[in-house]
Parts: structure tokens; C-alpha cells; sequence
């Protein structure tokens, strides 16, 4: 009886080997399904933070193009106003000079059958002449 009851011990020691291996296996893959998404999981999370990272440093980095640009163009445009404000001024005394060292003609005329009246201002700076006069035609018969 001790030889079956041996061999029947034996049975349930190997069934029971058998059993506590098959629930170490499946907790051991358990457990590697577990390890293998907590894996991912982090892996997500850190990309998810590179993405934000980048993201944060293109942000930064558009706006400071930005901020120089703007200061660029608020310099150019300065010196562009400056160097228009300069040119009329130029203009200006330039105009002035012309009109006051070159002659202005005003005048205006009267044509009659037999006669042209002028009627002529001519301004050379600060002098200024007057011309009246009236033409007779030559009436042919």
C-alpha cells in the first residue's frame, strides 16, 4: 500500500509541480504583459515631453524672429522717415533757390483784329518787372 500510496504522492507532487510552474508561467507572463506596457507607457510619456519641449522651444524661437523683425523693421522704417523728412527738406530749399534765382514769367494777352495787348510780370528774385504794351497790325487791303 505504501509503493501505490508513494506512487500516488509522487502523482500529486508532480500535478502539483505542474500546477504551481503553470501558475508561475502565467504570472511571469502576466507580469511581462505588464512590464511591456508600463514600457510603452513611459516611452509615450517621454515622447509626449519632446514633443512639448520642441514645441516650446519653436515658440520661443518664432518669437524672437519675430521680436527682431519687428525691431528691424522699426529701425528701417526710422531711418527711412529720417532720410524723408531730410529729402524734403532738400526739396524745399531747393525749390525756394530755383524760384528765386531763375525768372517766373506771369502774364496774359488780349488778340483783337487789328491788335495784340501783353500784359507780362517777369519775377527775378526779389525785383520785379512789368511790361504793358499793345502791338498794331499791318492791315493789308
Amino acid at each position: 500500500m505504501w509503493e501505490k500510496s508513494g506512487k500516488a504522492v509522487a502523482i500529486q507532487a508532480w500535478w502539483r509541480g505542474t500546477l504551481v510552474r503553470r501558475t508561475l508561467l502565467h504570472a511571469a507572463l502576466r507580469a511581462s504583459v505588464v512590464q511591456r506596457w508600463w514600457r510603452r507607457a513611459q516611452a509615450r510619456q517621454l515622447e509626449e515631453r519632446r514633443r512639448a519641449a520642441l514645441e516650446a522651444y519653436t515658440r520661443q524661437r518664432w518669437a524672437a524672429v519675430r521680436l527682431q523683425s519687428c525691431a528691424q523693421m522699426w529701425r528701417v522704417r526710422q531711418r527711412y522717415c529720417r532720410l524723408l523728412h531730410a529729402a524734403r527738406i532738400i526739396q524745399m530749399y531747393w525749390r525756394w533757390h530755383n524760384c528765386h534765382t531763375s525768372g517766373v514769367f506771369q502774364g496774359r494777352y488780349e488778340l483783337a483784329a487789328n491788335r495784340l495787348g501783353l500784359e507780362l510780370e517777369i519775377f527775378l528774385g526779389s525785383q520785379i518787372c512789368r511790361i504793358t504794351n499793345c502791338i498794331p497790325f499791318p492791315i493789308k487791303n
